[in-house]
């Protein structure tokens, strides 16, 4: 064979070998097995998605899985009808079932798909850290186009959540159906996003989205931006009343300083670094008089355990440009909380950050279907607009509370158009608790279906301007 033929028959051959790569498989030629013990599968259905592409599982069953499996960029994984994934401790506990490749290095992944996988905990639920702060059954961290879809699991622990997303750019969360103790979708920083078509019936978050967070609760901090969550069910469970439908959580932080008092949770800017405090949530305060400069992992300086969380620095985080429509709430409890934590595991603001305003939240088409009194909206953080259309809310309003994080909470606008209130009776429809707060509503195109309704507003120490067609607050 002369040298031109060679090349172009080697050339045929690496394309066609690179075609095959890249082409479906099923994970049973590699072994993967409903006969097979969870540590053979692990294996199996990690030499199967190592090759890339689309792996299929298409044989029904139960699979046990004895550990992580690591998904790389330019991977489907695809469960067939009929086929569940069950955890099983054979090596001893593990905490996630699916974890991308570069959160091990914090490098990106992208191009990954995951579909129709139906989980059984098992009972195994637990928090082993590979990343600290990273604790999802299927766990993603560094990632870009992501796409989980048709997803069940209804038997979630209090340990862990069951999807945990962090650092990401564009990611949809399609068709879930969610049961358990802790948060159903938690979402750290990252930007654009969809959630939709999801049921959750869950004791804590069904979906969090914590751009802040306790240390142990997500592996970096930063804003929560530009996101659809759509078409969700938050469903009752009488023994499960913890917890919100959605939290919406902010956070700022300084520069170290020599000196400062910190707790569990505290974040400082320090060399071009974030540092968290990692310690026990028993309230204790430590004075810190040597500056974090290590590069990685966690140490200990003058009694305070710092760990590094990202390289680099933000000093605020929150959640702007989100949408919330066509929400249906059956558990009694607070839907929707914007808020700081402010307590011995995590303390949000620290004294004298820059304030972060969480900004331009829509509420669009939500159904409250039940009659118990909650808060609608509880707001402990600065927020700017809060536009609420052709929604019902029963009797169920907007409560402003202070957690004692700043002085000042700034102004917040709320419009309120085509919304439907059903209750007869007086409705608290804002009631604020903030010192010096200002709060400006504006409601048109209301209808009332009670002879009886009314609504008022109870400004406390603060100031509420009302522009309103409803009765009680009109003019």
């Amino acid at each position: 064979m002369n040298r031109r033929l060679f090349l172009e028959s080697a050339g045929a051959a690496a394309l066609l070998a690179t075609a095959a790569r890249g082409a479906s498989a099923d994970a049973a030629d590699f072994g993967f097995s409903p006969d097979a013990t969870g540590l053979d599968n692990t294996q199996a259905l990690q030499r199967a998605v190592d090759r890339t592409g689309t792996i299929v599982v298409s044989r029904p069953g139960t699979y046990q899985l004895a550990g992580t499996v690591y998904l790389g960029s330019n991977t489907s994984l695809v469960f067939g009808n009929n086929v569940f994934l069950k955890k099983v401790a054979e090596q001893g506990p593990f905490t996630h079932v699916l974890l991308n490749k570069g959160a091990l290095t914090r490098t990106y992944d992208e191009h990954i798909t995951v579909s129709g996988l139906q989980l059984i905990v098992n009972g195994v639920d637990v928090r082993k850290w590979q990343v600290y702060g990273l604790h999802g059954q299927i766990a993603f961290f560094y990632v870009k186009d992501l796409r989980i879809e048709h997803i069940r699991c209804l038997d979630g622990g209090r340990a862990q959540y069951i999807i945990h997303v962090c650092t990401f750019e564009d990611i949809t969360i399609d068709d879930v159906r969610i049961q358990g103790a802790k948060d159903g979708v938690h979402l750290g920083r990252g930007k654009r996003f969809t959630i939709s078509n999801g049921a959750f019936e869950t004791g804590d978050d069904a979906i969090a989205l914590n751009a802040h967070d306790y240390s142990v609760g997500n592996p970096e901090l930063g804003w929560i931006e530009d996101g659809v969550i759509e078409n969700m069910r938050d469903l009752p469970n009488p023994k499960q009343q913890v917890g919100y439908f959605c939290r919406i959580l902010a956070g700022a932080w300084i520069d170290w300083r020599p000196g400062m008092e910190v707790q569990q949770s505290d974040t400082v800017v320090s060399g071009g670094k974030l540092y968290r405090v990692q310690a026990n949530p028993d309230g204790t305060v430590y004075k810190s008089v040597t500056r974090p400069t290590h590069e990685s992992g966690a140490r200990v300086l003058d009694g305070v355990n710092w760990g590094v969380v990202q390289n680099d620095v933000t000093y605020t985080a929150g959640v702007r440009n989100v949408v919330f429509r066509d929400i249906f709430l059956e558990k009694p409890r607070v839907a929707f909380s914007v808020h700081f934590d402010n307590d011995k595991f995590s303390r949000s603001y620290y004294p004298g950050a820059a304030i972060p305003h969480q900004e331009n939240l829509v509420f669009d088409d939500v159904r409250v279907l039940y009659d118990a009194p909650s808060d609608f909206l509880q707001i402990r953080t600065p927020v700017d607009v809060l536009s609420i259309a052709n929604s019902s809310l029963r009797n169920n309003g907007i409560s402003f509370q202070s957690n004692r994080a700043m002085t000042d909470y700034g102004k917040t606008y709320i419009n309120m158009t085509g919304c439907v209130f059903g209750q007869p009776g007086k409705l608290e429809l804002v009631v604020n608790k903030v010192p010096h707060k200002l709060i400006s509503l504006k409601t048109a195109g209301s209808s009332e279906l009670s002879d009886d309704f009314s609504a008022v507003v109870v400004p406390g120490e603060g100031s509420i301007t009302v522009d309103s067609d409803l009765r009680g607050l009109r003019k």
